[in-house]
């Protein structure tokens, strides 16, 4: 009766009931995990547009990731410029860099970034996916020190031109030795096309009056609490391009601290109502700040300075109680985009420098997952067939479990939202390796034990438990060596450190659990004169 077998109305035992269901839910668990990988990777890019954005980014970030040498992107290495910072504010000033960072690469919306401390000064950037250069070094290098600053009125901006120019008229020498009488007398206004504030000089005569401005003791005629400020590249004025020179109060009234939110928004030129601009949202305090700022200048231009260039100097018509302000100027939907997010992040405590940049363009990417992908099919191929035909039926058997714990393995990865690089596919091939090891080694001492003519359940028995020291210390070696390598490595050998961890860890279920419980049913069901090994 089937109450009276040990093994059950399945022929297996209680024990082998409890392995398989957790080997049943393991595998559906995986299956669960696995499929926004596949519907996000299967979509054709027609799909792909035809679904909402939302959906979208809920299936990419619970799919695999791709590293940045498998998808493209870019890798740059940064050093923060802490010369000019006082001790304590050098103290975390890496730390508050890679904050900021950190906030407008999440606000960019790459996916996977990496970003982390390298030594003392240093920070590592990787953006997969991203591959417009021009576009990342303005993301990452700018600054992004917002100022309020007020113009100095055409009387007095006017004054300074004059009393600038009466200096170079007298300690002008090479800069004006080329020029004509008239010119030596206003040598620098002679080369505005506008004389205000702001003034504006053409492009053509930016070398001469960028030069002119360079003459030495030429700040000593500038007031104290006054300085020059360029506007950003490429402005117009009667149809002309150059840029306009302001003068402006040296103190700020406002920082971009005070601001709350920044959005890209189209229409906040009232000259130009189609272009892009950015729209600024303050604080309580800001507001605060920027009703009496702009209640007491009623008809004057404030600045609105970025990093040390003037963005946009409007006027004030009224005071302003709801504290909104607007960036505008020459910008397309990216760079006003790409202006609000590093707004919102806040500007860097300290200025970066780009001391390595390499690019992964997404072609290279795709060979390297194709040859990564060949070999390890290669690989996985002539494994498959030394099983098969050393070790004959329990090769097979052992086949079965190499590729359970390939598909665990992919599993973890995509549930533990872990990134896939081209060296954890290095890692993935290891642990290959390392299953069709550990089968080895049973199978091995399976047959010594058959050898030493113990019946087939005794040697199986045997085999599994002498062989089990073995494998668990060279798994838990290896693992403790990926676990260094995980703590000390930098990207590219996390992933490799990861991926390996997971499969040793995988091939410790599938390759003593599953084939022992599969050895345990076929001996239980059948009485076995010869076991093919």
């Amino acid at each position: 009766m089937p109450g009276d077998s040990p093994y059950g109305d399945f022929g297996m035992s209680r024990t082998d009931q409890w392995k398989l269901a957790g080997v049943v839910l393991a595998t559906l668990l995986s299956i669960y995990v696995l499929y926004p990988s596949l519907r996000y990777y299967s979509l054709k890019p027609a799909e792909r547009d035809a679904l909402p954005a939302t959906e979208i980014a809920k299936l990419r970030k619970k799919a695999i990731h791709l590293g940045l040498d498998l998808q493209g992107g870019m890798h740059l290495v940064l050093e923060v410029d802490r010369s000019r910072l006082s001790v304590e504010e050098a103290k975390d000033a890496v730390d508050r860099v890679k904050e900021v960072l950190d906030r407008r690469v999440d606000a960019f919306g790459v996916a996977e970034p990496l970003i982390q401390k390298q030594g003392e000064d240093r920070i590592v950037v990787q953006l997969p996916g991203l591959t417009d250069r021009a576009r990342a070094m303005e993301l990452i290098g700018k600054t992004a020190l917002l100022e309020f600053k007020l113009v100095r009125t055409g009387d007095e901006g006017r004054n300074v031109w004059s009393r600038i120019d009466g200096y170079l008229a007298v300690h002008g020498g090479a800069a004006t030795g080329g020029l004509d009488t008239a010119m030596r007398r206003a040598p620098l206004t002679a080369h505005f096309l506008e004389l205000d504030n702001p003034a504006f000089v053409r492009n053509e005569d930016l070398p001469m009056v960028q030069k002119l401005l360079a003459t030495a003791g030429l700040d000593s005629v500038i007031p104290f609490d006054s300085q020059l400020l360029w506007s950003s590249p490429e402005q117009g004025s009667r149809g002309v391009t150059g840029r306009a020179l302001y003068i402006v109060k040296k103190d700020a009234e406002m920082t971009g601290g005070s601001i709350a939110s920044a959005q890209a928004q189209v229409g906040l030129s009232q000259a130009n109502p189609g272009a892009w601009g950015v729209s600024m949202t303050m604080t309580p305090r800001g507001r605060a700040d920027f009703a009496r700022i702009t209640g007491n200048s009623v008809g004057r231009n404030l600045a609105i300075v970025l990093d040390s260039e003037v963005a946009s100097a409007p006027v004030i018509r009224e005071r302003i109680p709801n504290g909104n302000a607007s960036i505008t100027g020459s910008f397309d939907v990216d760079a006003a985009r790409d202006l609000a997010i590093v707004l919102r992040a806040g500007a860097l405590p300290a200025p970066v420098h780009v001391i390595d940049e390499r690019s992964v363009s997404a072609s290279l990417g795709s060979d390297s997952i194709r040859e990564g992908l060949t070999a390890g099919l290669i690989g996985t191929v002539l494994v498959v067939v030394f099983m098969a035909v050393y070790y004959q039926l329990s090769g097979l058997i052992a086949i079965g479990a190499l590729l359970l714990n390939l598909f665990y393995i992919v599993a973890c990865l995509a549930g533990f939202g872990a990134t896939l690089t081209l060296p954890g596919i290095a890692g993935f091939v290891l642990s290959v390796g390392m299953a069709v090891d550990t089968n080895v080694l049973i199978f091995e001492r399976i047959r010594e034990e058959l050898r030493n003519q113990r019946s087939i359940r005794q040697a199986v028995d045997l085999g599994y438990t002498r062989a089990f020291r073995t494998i668990l210390d060279a798994h838990l070696t290896t693992i403790i060596s990926s676990l260094f390598l995980f703590q000390f490595g930098t990207g590219p050998i996390k992933g490799f450190a990861v991926t390996l961890i997971i499969g040793l860890v995988a091939n410790m279920f599938t390759a003593v659990l599953f084939t022992r419980m599969v050895f345990d049913f076929v001996l239980a069901r059948r009485k076995l004169e010869r076991l093919s090994i």
